[in-house]
C-alpha cells in the first residue's frame, strides 16, 4: 500500500515539473524580458564609483568612492551622508520607464531633443562604473501625468519615468553631506589627543589597549574609561552648521591660522583632526579638518569644551588604586604607635571561616581572630573606590611630602594581591597607599601610592573606615543554635534590686506555638519571639572594647553600668537521646540613643558589643511595655498536667 502511494506521489511531481517546464517557464522568461525592457539602466548601476551632477544653472556636485565609504569631491570635499547616496543609487538601480520612443522617430514628426527639454537638460547626471563613463540627461515634465523625460545614456532612446527621478537626484547640497565632522566611531579609536593654543600650548595624548584608557603625555597615568568614551561620543555629535564660501575663508580672521583647539582621533588605519578657530556667534565657532581647505561652524557645549580644556585633569581615572577585591589575598594596616594589623585570607581548605585578622606586637606571639568576611569586603571595596578629590601634584618635592604628613603618615595600606605582577601580570604583587594629614588643612586627607609620584587630596573618611583595631573586623556572629538546640529558660532580671523583669520558660522548648497561645498583647509576643531568634543567633553590631568587665560598659559615650542581665537556658540533644544544659549570661546597659544598646558577656574569650537593631527594640519593647502596662501576671491557658510530663509553657511579667 505504501509503495503505491509514493508512486502516485512521484508520479504527480513529474506531472507538476512538466507543466511548470513548458507552461510556465517561457511566460517567466518572458516577464524577466519584459522587466529587463522597462529598466532604463543596465547592470553597470551596481559598481558605480564616482556621481556627477550638472545643473542648468552650471553648479557642479562631485561625489566617489574612497574605500568603503562616499565623499564630495564638489564643490568643497567633505564626507558624503550614505543615506542620500544609498537612494541616489537605488533610484537609478531600478529605475523604469512607463513608456518609451527612439531618438531617430522625432524626425518623422517634426520633433527634436530640444522640445523635450534635452538639449539644455535641468540635470545632467554623469557616473563612472568599472572604468567606463555614462551620462543620464533628465528634461522636462510632461504634459499629462506629471512624468520626466529622460535621455539614456546611448542617446538612442527618450524614456518617459516617474518624478522621483529627480527628487532624488536632485537633493539640495546640504542634504547630500555628511552632518557629523568625525566619522570614527568610538569602539574603533585607538588614540585621542587635544591640543591647546599657544602659549601653554599643551599636548595631551590618552591611548587605548587591552580595554583601559592610559595618558601617555604630558604624564604617565590612568584615564577615566567612562570619561575618555563619553568625550569620545561628543565629538561624534558634532556636526558642521555652515559652510563658508572661498572668499570668506581667511584663516586669520577665523582664528584657524592658530586654533584654540586641535582635536585628532585615530582609528584603524584613519585619522582626522579637527580644527576650531575663533568665535563665529553664540555658542558657534570656525572650523575646519586639518587636511581639508572647507571652512565651516559648529556649536560647541561649553562643557565639552572645558573637558578638552583641561583634559589633563576631567580624563583621569579619579581612583587612587586600580585593583579587583577578589584579587586581594591581605590587608595590613599600620598607624603611628600602634600595633600592625593584617587581614589575611584563610586557605581553600578553610574559606568557610574567610578571613582572619592578625595583631602582631613586637616581642610577642601574633594574635589571631577570625574576621567577618562582610566587614573585609566593605573595607576593600571602600578602599577600590576611594577617588581624588583633587589631583594635587604630578611631581611633589620632599618638602611638600612633609608638609602634607607623609613622612609620618596617618595610615599606611598594603595590599597583597594574587595578580598583576610579572611581565604577562599575573604573579603576585603589592600596593601600598599611605595617607596623611596636615594640621595647616582641616577636613583634607592626601593619598599617595609608594610606586607613583602623584599626590591626590582625598576624603578622610576613610581613616574612619580602616582603624588598626583588631576588634572592628572580628567575625560578627558570636553564636549560632543548631535547629536541633532548644531555649527552654529567657530570664531578664534589672541588677537595681534584682527585680526579673520577664521570665519565660519552659521544660520541652521555647516555641513559636508557645508564644502564639500565650495570653500576651500582640507588641509583645513580637518582641519575644524577635528576642528568642535574636538569642539563637547572637550577632554584634560592632564591638565597643577589646576586654569584658562585670562591673561596667565601655561604650562610645564613656563607660556606662550594667542595667540588665539576660540569663538563657539552652538544652542540646544528644546522640542516644539524651540531652546536655547549657546556660548564658549577657549583661546589657540601658538604651544609650535610637540605635544604641551595649551588651557584654565572658563568654567568647570576653567581649563587649552594641546590639542588632532588631534586639534593641525587642528588649525596649519588654521593658517599656512591662514599665506602663503591668498587669497581673500571665501564664498560657494549657491542659492540667499528666503524671511524667512536663510542665506547660509559662511567661511571667513582674510589675
Amino acid at each position: 500500500m505504501r509503495s503505491k502511494v509514493t508512486v502516485v506521489l512521484l508520479f504527480l511531481n513529474v506531472v507538476l515539473f512538466c507543466y511548470i517546464y513548458y507552461y510556465d517557464l517561457p511566460r517567466i522568461n518572458e516577464l524577466k524580458t519584459l522587466e529587463a525592457r522597462k529598466r532604463v539602466l543596465g547592470p553597470e548601476v551596481a559598481s558605480i564609483d564616482s556621481l556627477t551632477r550638472t545643473s542648468s544653472t552650471g553648479a557642479l556636485v562631485k561625489l566617489e568612492r574612497r574605500g568603503e565609504s562616499w565623499w564630495l569631491a564638489s564643490p568643497h570635499d567633505w564626507p558624503a551622508d550614505r543615506n542620500a547616496i544609498a537612494g541616489i543609487i537605488n533610484e537609478l538601480q531600478f529605475l523604469e520607464h512607463e513608456t518609451s520612443f527612439a531618438v531617430a522617430d522625432l524626425i518623422a514628426s517634426n520633433q527634436t531633443l530640444a522640445d523635450f527639454g534635452l538639449v539644455e537638460p535641468a540635470i545632467t547626471l554623469a557616473f563612472t562604473s568599472a572604468g567606463k563613463s555614462y551620462t543620464l540627461k533628465i528634461g522636462d515634465d510632461t504634459r499629462i501625468g506629471k512624468r520626466l523625460y529622460v535621455l539614456s545614456p546611448d542617446g538612442a532612446v527618450i524614456h518617459v519615468v516617474g518624478r522621483s527621478l529627480a527628487e532624488t537626484v536632485g537633493l539640495p547640497l546640504d542634504q547630500l553631506r555628511a552632518g557629523s565632522i568625525f566619522t570614527i566611531p568610538v569602539f574603533e579609536v585607538r588614540s585621542l589627543n587635544v591640543q591647546t593654543a599657544p602659549p601653554s600650548s599643551l599636548k595631551v595624548r590618552l591611548r587605548s589597549s587591552a580595554g583601559r584608557w592610559n595618558f601617555e603625555t604630558p604624564i604617565l597615568a590612568r584615564a577615566s574609561k567612562s570619561a575618555v568614551e563619553v568625550t569620545i561620543n561628543a565629538l561624534n555629535a558634532l556636526t558642521a552648521k555652515n559652510f563658508l564660501e572661498p572668499r570668506d575663508t581667511d584663516l586669520e580672521r577665523t582664528g584657524l591660522n592658530s586654533p584654540v583647539l586641535r582635536v585628532t582621533l585615530e582609528g584603524n588605519a584613519r585619522r582626522e583632526t579637527l580644527l576650531l578657530g575663533g568665535a563665529a556667534a553664540a555658542g558657534e565657532y570656525f572650523a575646519k579638518i586639518e587636511d581639508k581647505t572647507v571652512v565651516f561652524t559648529v556649536a560647541v557645549a561649553t562643557p565639552l569644551l572645558d573637558v578638552l580644556r583641561t583634559a589633563q585633569e576631567t580624563l583621569r581615572d579619579p581612583r587612587v588604586l586600580d585593583f579587583g577585591p577578589d584579587a586581594v589575598t591581605t590587608l595590613t594596616i599600620a598607624a603611628p604607635g600602634q600595633p600592625e594589623l593584617t587581614l589575611q585570607r584563610l586557605e581553600e581548605d578553610a574559606r568557610e571561616q574567610g578571613w582572619q585578622a592578625v595583631v602582631r606586637v613586637s616581642g610577642q606571639t601574633p594574635l589571631t581572630t577570625a574576621a567577618d568576611s562582610a566587614v573585609v569586603t566593605e573595607v576593600l571595596q571602600k578602599i577600590s573606590q576611594l577617588a581624588a578629590r583633587k589631583f594635587l601634584s604630578d611631581a611633589p618635592a620632599t618638602a611638600d611630602l612633609e608638609n602634607l604628613g607623609f613622612n609620618r603618615p596617618e595610615r599606611e595600606l598594603t595590599l597583597g594581591l594574587s595578580s598583576g605582577g610579572g611581565p604577562r601580570g599575573t604573579e603576585p604583587s603589592t600596593l601600598t597607599l599611605r595617607i596623611g594629614i596636615s594640621p595647616d588643612k582641616p577636613g583634607e586627607a592626601f593619598a599617595r601610592v609608594t610606586n607613583a609620584p602623584y599626590v591626590y587630596s582625598i576624603l578622610p573618611d576613610i581613616l574612619d573606615a580602616t582603624p588598626v583595631l583588631a576588634r572592628h573586623y572580628r567575625q560578627r556572629v558570636l553564636r549560632e543554635l543548631p535547629e536541633s538546640a532548644r531555649i527552654t529558660v529567657l530570664k531578664l532580671t534589672e541588677l537595681s534590686g534584682n527585680q526579673i523583669r520577664w521570665n519565660a520558660n519552659n521544660e520541652v522548648a521555647l516555641t513559636p506555638e508557645s508564644l502564639a497561645s500565650a495570653k500576651l498583647p500582640d507588641p509583645v509576643r513580637l518582641a519575644l519571639g524577635t528576642l528568642l531568634g535574636q538569642m539563637r543567633t547572637l550577632r554584634a553590631k560592632r564591638y565597643t572594647a577589646d576586654s569584658f568587665s562585670p562591673d561596667q560598659a565601655d561604650t562610645a559615650q564613656g563607660p556606662r553600668p550594667w542595667k540588665y542581665r539576660l540569663e538563657t537556658s539552652i538544652t542540646f540533644a544528644g546522640g542516644s537521646g539524651t540531652a546536655q544544659n547549657s546556660s548564658s549570661i549577657l549583661f546589657l546597659t540601658d538604651r544609650l540613643d535610637g540605635t544604641t544598646l551595649v551588651a557584654g558577656t565572658a563568654e567568647f574569650g570576653g567581649v563587649v558589643f552594641e546590639v542588632p537593631q532588631e534586639m534593641l527594640d525587642a528588649i525596649f519593647a519588654l521593658t517599656y511595655a512591662e514599665k506602663n502596662d503591668p498587669g497581673p501576671p500571665i501564664v498560657t491557658p494549657t491542659a492540667p498536667p499528666k503524671p511524667a510530663e512536663t510542665t506547660p509553657p509559662a511567661v511571667t511579667g513582674k510589675p
